[in-house]
């Protein structure tokens, strides 16, 4: 069978979070936002959130998935920051992902609950050891290699 992961990160913080789940639809990821809000995050008045422009990534998702009151209530403690359309693999949570995947999940599972067990002693070891991702691509290499996204500005 498949599965999807929900990958949630902090990178000044050394923390992830991945649940596995059945499907990814717009239902999922607005239970996963209200958890993130409600659990992980639960004393912040605003979480900035950035992550990729998947249809089911968007706050219509909440509405979709609870009442009006509580949706507009998630809906005002999140602030959705979209990765550029071509350059998604920028998003940190990919990284993470891929290091999930190269430690983790490079075998086959027998069932769902086995890989959900796995995904998370995986995540609590990462955790534990302040693991983060070495960015090292700057705003100035940004410019040289995506200069088709940075608009020329030419002054006189």
């Amino acid at each position: 069978g498949t599965a999807t992961n929900f990958m949630f990160t902090e990178p000044l913080g050394s923390w992830r979070k991945v649940n596995v789940l059945e499907r990814k639809t717009m239902v999922d990821w607005a239970h996963e936002i209200k958890e993130l809000l409600d659990v992980d995050y639960a004393h912040a008045k605003k979480v900035r959130l950035v992550c990729d422009n998947l249809n089911t990534h968007k706050i219509a998702a909440l509405y979709e998935a609870f009442g009006p009151q509580e949706a507009r209530r998630l809906a005002r403690r999140i602030e959705i920051h979209y990765t550029p359309k071509h350059c998604s693999w920028l998003n940190i949570a990919e990284i993470e992902l891929s290091v999930l995947t190269n430690q983790c999940l490079k075998r086959r599972l027998p069932d769902l609950q086995t890989l959900r067990d796995e995904t998370k002693a995986w995540e609590r070891g990462r955790n534990a050891n302040q693991k983060s991702v070495d960015w090292q691509f700057t705003t100035d290499d940004a410019r040289i290699k995506l200069k088709r996204l940075y608009p020329q500005i030419k002054c006189c």
